[in-house]
């Protein structure tokens, strides 16, 4: 029997220690992928040759550009005047505009921009439940990212991977065919299980249930020392007193006969527009202070996945003094939140209540925080010439990337220096919002993918399987990297899937000595297949809290959706890439 080498023993260790983290969730994908890399570089795997030349791989570079590009993209009017154009009063053309708007938009500007930019106006609409729209969103958008190179991160991961390789990179539309029969195919599954999403309701109403309130019984309060129900605190219209802290002591459920005490933190839970009848209870304070009006400065927002609130607390942020904005309330994907507000820690796609103050707006951090689910824009809307010049520009920085011998490193640097000079954005604003967390994910998957190929350890799997993986025939293996690649899509990061799979698929095409471009698309399309779990893809997570989604929901849907796109992508894959 073979001894296997140490490094694989070691790279197979952290692979799975990788996995175990990226699906234990407590640990943010960011440190996972930091600490898995920095096990193999201690250990010799790979050196530091092999991470620096990561930093500086040109799929990496190309795709932060393309992240910064599109910060000036967003600034322009082109999301705002698509949104506008999408609600309609027939269910079925508003789909239909909806998927054309977010997966065109999708194919060249980043997903989360997207569908935070679109998920106002679908909140917002009057025609049709957003929850019968909101999953169609993240949909459309994550088949737009099919489309092209740029559409999604793990496209230029997979051709980082290859250029590691020595083998030739992708062009920008080399997705577009298997790409856009995608979306033709699933677009059409979306319309088939349209009538599975639930109907929450037309209108803003349903994204204002589910709210938690929380409100301090202040020293001297003329409610201390009466019952619940003497206080009016069971007739609350809308709202209903869930737990009382007190003390550290939780108390749950409340009795009507509960005598308040001072210093009681009170949670509500309910409609947020009834809020007016806490604060107008003498004696009794909401988490926001007086410092902030409730009756015209409340805002709703969702906590981005790059927010610096993740994993804190509001007191540990600082959140008063950092945004001139408190918390009024907050709701979580349905779910019960118990304790008090300060003392919660924050998670991506959270709701929240704001009562904001006459600073916030200029604060510089709002939008790398937040994703506002009303239609307030804040920065300064640009003019019609600057518009003209940062969609114009955009899109000519693309065309003649993929007509010229131009990299689009170098027309999308031309672009940013543009706007930098025509005043499209701001260099404050470049270094604030520049993609720190995706850039050192990107870095080390990479790494961890050399060190899977490097160590011999893909190779090393694929001879031990040889004896299956000749019984099989070529499309067989095909299906089985797509499935493969899906299913660690499902339960982590896309961008793990495709670091951890692409070298076992060039391994794999290696031993059947047939081309590696159809296993290379399997991973590509495979790693941009999350339909089924809400916590695969980011946009899914967005709209699950957006709209009020159970688990259920995206269950009972996206087995549909995952079937068909496995079926188009087995089918054209090898007609449009042979073997």
């Amino acid at each position: 029997m073979n001894k296997v080498p140490f490094e694989q023993w070691i790279t197979g260790g952290a692979l799975i220690a990788l996995i175990t983290l990226l699906v234990w969730g407590r640990i943010r994908a960011v440190y996972s992928f930091i600490i898995v890399t920095a096990a193999l570089y201690v250990t010799g795997v790979i050196d530091q040759s092999t991470v620096l030349g990561n930093v500086t791989n040109m799929s990496v570079i190309t795709l932060i550009m393309l992240m910064l590009s599109a910060l000036v993209l967003e600034r322009t009017a082109i999301l705002f005047w698509l949104a506008t154009k999408i609600a309609d009063e027939n269910y079925y053309r508003t789909l239909c505009k909806l998927g054309l708007a977010s997966s065109l938009s999708s194919a060249f500007l980043n997903n989360t921009a997207v569908v935070a930019t679109l998920m106002g106006t679908l909140l917002n609409n009057p025609f049709h439940s957003a929850k019968k729209l909101l999953i169609p969103l993240s949909y459309f958008s994550i088949l737009g990212g099919t489309l092209t190179l740029v559409g999604t991160a793990t496209n230029l991961v997979v051709n980082g991977l290859l250029q590691e390789e020595g083998l030739p990179s992708l062009a920008i539309f080399d997705f577009l065919p298997v790409g856009l029969a995608l979306l033709i195919g699933c677009g059409i599954a979306i319309f088939a299980i349209s009538r599975w999403l639930p109907n929450g309701g037309v209108q803003k109403t349903q994204t204002h249930q589910e709210y938690f309130i929380e409100a301090e019984l202040l020293k001297g309060s003329p409610l201390v020392g009466n019952s619940v129900l003497k206080n009016g605190l069971r007739s609350l219209k809308s709202l209903f007193l869930v737990e009382i802290v007190r003390q550290g002591r939780l108390i749950s459920p409340v009795s009507p006969h509960e005598k308040m005490e001072e210093g009681d933190k009170l949670i509500f839970v309910g409609d947020v527009r009834e809020v007016s009848q806490l604060s107008n209870m003498n004696g009794l304070e909401l988490f926001s202070s007086d410092d902030f009006d409730l009756e015209k400065n409340l805002q709703e927002v969702l906590v981005s996945p790059e927010s610096i609130l993740v994993g804190k607390t509001i007191k540990q942020v600082e959140f008063r003094s950092r945004f001139d904005a408190a918390v009024v309330a907050i709701s979580r994907q349905g779910q019960a939140i118990s304790g008090k507000l300060g003392e919660l820690t924050i998670l991506a796609g959270d709701k929240l209540l704001l009562a904001t103050g006459s600073d916030f707006d200029k604060r510089p951090n709002l939008s790398r925080n937040f994703f506002f689910l009303s239609q307030r824009q804040v920065n300064k809307p640009l003019s019609l010439q600057q518009n003209v010049v940062g969609i114009i520009g955009f899109i000519a920085a693309v065309v003649i990337a993929s007509a010229t011998p131009l990299s689009l490193v170098e027309t999308l640097s031309a672009y940013l220096l543009c706007s930098l000079a025509t005043g499209l954005i701001d260099g404050s604003v470049l270094r604030r919002r520049f993609p720190f967390e995706l850039l050192a994910i990107l870095v080390c998957a990479l790494s961890i993918a050399a060190a899977f190929s490097q160590s011999g350890l893909s190779t090393q799997i694929v001879m031990g399987t040889s004896a299956v993986l000749e019984s099989v025939s070529y499309h067989h293996a095909l299906l089985l990297i797509i499935l493969l690649t899906i299913l660690l899509t499902e339960i982590m990061t896309n961008t793990a899937a495709a670091a951890i799979v692409l070298p076992l698929a060039l391994s794999m095409s290696s031993h059947l000595q047939i081309d590696y471009m159809p296993f290379v698309m399997a991973v590509a399309y495979g790693a941009s297949a999350s339909f089924i779990s809400p916590f695969g893809y980011q946009t899914n997570l967005m709209v699950m809290n957006a709209g009020g989604y159970k688990f259920v929901d995206f269950i009972k849907v996206g087995w549909l959706m995952t079937l068909t796109y496995i079926g188009i992508a087995y089918t054209l894959i090898p007609i449009v890439f042979p073997f």
